[in-house]
């Protein structure tokens, strides 16, 4: 059964720096395109960053230079470190994957497969 489950969520100060994992169970990540997006209260969900283990990597304009994404081969897991963090970056964080025969950029009807979601609290 196809499971991805996110980690490290909490509340931060600005400027402040989070790590936030995605555990993948069930099939093997190197055949999905893996995103990162996120929900604010009352906000329509915003991709943030999209990468594939052939190295394609690609970020939302308001979190670049300030997020990175990677992944673990080994360990399955894909993470988001996010750094100087503000408080418009407060929202629910979700790993998705979207099968690999299509670029699927930052559309998230794209993504097949949604984790349950960790929040991102960041205060001023």
């Amino acid at each position: 059964q196809v499971q991805l489950v996110e980690s490290g969520g909490g509340s931060v100060q600005t400027g402040g720096s989070l790590r936030l994992s995605c555990a993948v169970f069930g099939y093997s990540y190197s055949d999905y395109y893996m995103g990162w997006f996120r929900q604010a209260p009352g906000k329509e969900r915003e991709g943030v960053a999209v990468i594939h283990l052939g190295g394609s990597i690609f970020y939302a304009d308001s979190v670049k230079g300030r997020f990175t994404v990677s992944q673990d081969n080994a360990k399955n897991t894909l993470y988001l470190q996010m750094n100087s963090l503000k408080p418009e970056d407060t929202a629910m964080y979700y790993c998705a994957a979207a099968p690999a025969t299509v670029y699927p950029a930052l559309d998230s009807r794209k993504y097949r497969y949604w984790g349950q979601g960790t929040q991102v609290t960041v205060s001023p």
